[in-house]
């Protein structure tokens, strides 16, 4: 089991890496609302975290023991 799947974001699957963005997005905008704005964060933005960590989870998940694709066959 490759663990770097789970850290590097060249290891990462689709499902993990918009989740790793959402995570860094999400953050950006609280850290933007919270101390450039100054407003109060919307009710609920808490969850958009639970959200993008069980997408990743779910990825990682896939990543880890999902079969590997065929080397050298592509579909169109």
């Amino acid at each position: 089991m490759d663990l770097a799947k789970l850290y590097r974001p060249s290891h990462f699957n689709s499902w993990q890496f918009i989740a790793f963005t959402g995570l860094l997005m999400s953050g950006g905008a609280e850290l933007l609302l919270r101390y450039v704005v100054r407003r109060p964060l919307p009710t609920g933005y808490g969850w958009l975290y639970v959200c993008w960590a069980a997408l990743f989870v779910v990825g990682a998940l896939v990543n880890l023991f999902g079969k590997p694709a065929e080397p050298g066959h592509h579909h169109h």
